[in-house]
């Protein structure tokens, strides 16, 4: 779904939002979709109902549906990691195994006050595969490995203080909070914000990476393409004439 700017992604199963293979599917799909529109500047993923997602389905991780589900949701995470706009994850309640790998993806995000967060794969006697890969860059390794040694959960405010959450309110304001967000990011140029999304991949926060060579990576980009743009000597430009830049809409 598209509005103007702002496309929307919605996890629609309640009341827990279950992610079955199917419910996977639509969540790609949907952002194909969307990345096909020349006018989106920013997608936020949501759900319907009072909680953003229990998790993946466990019926769905027994064999032989497993070799699948686990493919296909690690489609799903990447869809997001790598969607070429920002995203914005608005959560509320429950935010559980693959609902808060999905989470990880995201640029932002944003939780109600009821929010709650954790990786509970370990009870069942199993692990979240894409939590291994991207918690500990998000919250660091002692942090990382607590959560998911443990399947212990975070408040939405432990989680704004672990530096997964961008900020909390009130579950009444959530929507609105969203929207004023996702609208001061919709502003803004596409190109640039396609650029600046690549350039912040370069230096990922991930324990080894070295800086000085994201540095370069983003800098190369600049250079190479966000300079090469309409957008970036139009809002240049712009500045220098005291006057409200035109964007493209590519």
């Amino acid at each position: 779904m598209r509005e103007t700017a702002i496309g929307f992604v919605t996890l629609n199963s309640p009341p827990l939002n279950i992610l079955t293979r199917n419910v996977l599917a639509v969540v790609r799909r949907e952002l194909a979709a969307l990345a096909r529109e020349p006018a989106l500047r920013v997608v936020v993923l949501r759900a319907e109902g009072r909680h953003f997602s229990a998790g993946a389905s466990v019926e769905e991780h027994l064999p032989p549906a497993c070799d699948a589900l686990i493919g296909e949701f690690g489609e799903t995470v990447l869809a997001l990691r790598d969607f070429p706009l920002p995203v914005i994850a608005a959560v509320r309640g429950r935010c559980l195994g693959g609902g808060f790998e999905l989470v990880q993806a995201a640029d932002l995000v944003l939780a109600a006050d009821d929010a709650v967060f954790g990786q509970p794969e370990i009870g069942l006697g199993v692990l979240p595969p894409a939590a291994c890969a991207l918690l500990p860059a998000l919250v660091g390794r002692p942090l990382a490995a607590e959560l998911i040694f443990t399947g212990a959960s975070l408040t939405a405010a432990e989680a704004q203080a672990a530096g997964i959450v961008r900020r909390v309110v009130p579950g009444a304001e959530l929507d609105d909070a969203v929207d004023g967000l996702a609208r001061r990011i919709a502003r803004h140029s596409g190109a640039a914000l396609r650029l600046a999304k690549r350039a912040l991949g370069q230096a990922d926060g991930a324990p080894g990476a070295q800086p000085a060579v994201g540095v370069g990576r983003a800098g190369r980009i600049y250079l190479d393409e966000l300079m090469k743009t309409e957008d970036a000597l139009e809002g240049l430009r712009a500045f220098l004439e005291k006057r409200e830049p035109h964007w493209s809409d590519r």
